[in-house]
Formats: structure tokens, C-alpha cells, sequence
């Protein structure tokens, strides 16, 4: 009978402790790269985010590419459902880690959220650069047995609400399809018009994000954590400036109750 290992297997990170510590790290490496004593001062963020989800760095377009869409990805601004609940949380005195968690929350669903962003990368695996495969692709599901997500109820990577192509959207979407040679992206911005007539709703920040993932080769629940990480600075910021200015300040949204037992006869 063999006993179960007590090391933790991983392919991504190799640290070798100290001598006189085993809880202290001497050296780290992050796939073969001597993260303190090789990459510091000379590596850029976006690469050390690429090197823990791949073996090797992508090409400089690529790179570029990613760090553009992080840029539009960093605040979804405060009339998005992650960022209002971190500021509720921070604003009632919640510490930070409940806000960003919180915010982790609200921004994982299938309207605009992470499980969004999946939906898109899995329907364009199915459907790639082809008109009729996305006008045969189906717009809602009946989601699959133990599931915690409720049935999609629209094309993934389009607005349900949406009446038309938010400005900001057009312009994330034109300034990633100039990177380099990006084939989803540039397929898109091409036949945006003809994609939202097939879906009947407007190509919304998800649909475009799930593109930019496709073209980087991330695999769709790599692009859902990464949407789910990208988006978090805007939460962080937004939440530290209500806690500062306290919940009598904070603009909570009515609520209407159905059964307000102050309405009721007494018995």
C-alpha cells in the first residue's frame, strides 16, 4: 500500500529554504527564472503573470496586448456590481478582505462577469472565425446537472440590457485589434455589426476581454480567473475611498419590501 506524498507537486515554482529556517525562502524560481535574484528590476509585471499560467514568455505583441487589456480591465468603475459591493463592505467598516471579496462575488457571474468571459472563450473554441457557427451556436442553455451557475439566458459576450455598443467597448476593441496580428480580435472588430445582429444585443467589455484571451491562448477558466484578477485594483481603490468617507455618506439603493411586517394587522 503506498502512503500519500507530503510535498506539494507543482511544475510552476521551486524554492529552496534556508539553512537555518525551513519556513524561510533562499531562492525562488518561477518556471526555471530566478524570480529574486534574476528578475527583479528587469522583469515587467504582465511577464510574471504569463510565466505562472506558461512554461515560456509570450512574444512582445503579446505582452503588449495583455498589459492594454489590463489597463481597460483595472476599474470596472463604481456602476459595476464587483465595485459597488466592495464599497458597501468598506463603507459599513468590513475589513479588506471581505470587500475584495465582495467584489470577487458580484463580478463572477454570467452578465458581464467572470462566468461571462468563459461562456465567450468556450463559444469561441466552438465557433472560431465563422459567421454561421455563431449564428448556429446556441443563445441559452439549460445548464448542466450540479451546477452552481443558473442557465445562460443570452449570447455570451453580449449586453441583455444593451441598446447600443457602449463607446468604451468599440475603443478597447479597435486598440486590441491593432496589436500585432491578434486573429480573434481583428475578426471581431470586423464583423462586430454582424455578430450583434445575429445575437440582437450589443458586443459588451466581457465579449471583447474573451477575444483578447483567445488570442493570448489562455484556455477559458484561465481567462475567467484572470478577468476575476485583473478587475480587482478598481474594487481595492474604490472601497478604501467610502471606508474614508464613512457609510452616512455612502448612497445605499432603496429597498422595497413585498412583505413589510409593519403593514400588517396585528392578530
Amino acid at each position: 500500500m503506498s502512503t500519500p506524498t507530503q510535498s506539494i507537486q507543482t511544475r510552476i515554482w521551486r524554492e529552496e529554504a534556508e539553512a537555518d529556517n525551513p519556513f524561510a525562502v533562499r531562492s525562488a524560481h518561477c518556471r526555471g527564472y530566478d524570480v529574486f535574484g534574476q528578475m527583479l528590476g528587469k522583469a515587467r509585471w504582465t511577464e510574471m503573470l504569463c510565466l505562472l499560467f506558461r512554461d515560456d514568455l509570450p512574444s512582445p505583441e503579446a505582452l503588449h496586448l495583455l498589459e492594454t487589456l489590463a489597463v481597460a480591465l483595472a476599474n470596472p468603475g463604481p456602476r459595476d456590481p464587483s465595485v459597488y459591493s466592495a464599497m458597501c463592505g468598506s463603507a459599513c467598516g468590513s475589513p479588506a478582505a471581505a470587500s475584495l471579496m465582495a467584489a470577487l462575488a458580484a463580478g463572477a457571474g454570467r452578465h458581464g462577469g467572470a462566468r461571462e468571459v468563459f461562456d465567450a472563450m468556450t463559444a469561441w473554441q466552438a465557433c472560431g472565425r465563422n459567421l454561421v457557427s455563431w449564428s448556429d451556436y446556441p443563445a441559452t442553455d439549460s445548464g448542466q446537472a450540479m451546477d452552481i451557475w443558473p442557465a445562460r439566458e443570452h449570447l455570451p459576450g453580449f449586453d441583455p440590457h444593451g441598446v447600443s455598443t457602449p463607446t468604451t467597448v468599440v475603443q478597447l476593441l479597435t486598440a486590441l485589434a491593432g496589436i500585432g496580428t491578434p486573429l480573434c480580435l481583428g475578426w471581431l472588430a470586423n464583423n462586430r455589426l454582424e455578430l450583434e445582429k445575429l445575437a440582437g444585443l450589443p458586443l459588451n467589455q466581457a465579449g471583447v476581454a474573451a477575444a483578447a484571451f483567445v488570442d493570448l491562448g489562455f484556455s477559458p477558466k484561465e481567462g475567467e480567473m484572470l478577468y476575476l484578477l485583473l478587475r480587482l485594483p478598481g474594487a481595492a481603490a474604490h472601497a478604501l475611498e467610502q471606508e474614508a468617507n464613512g457609510f452616512k455618506n455612502f448612497p445605499f439603493c432603496a429597498v422595497d419590501l413585498t412583505d413589510d411586517p409593519d403593514n400588517k394587522e396585528a392578530k
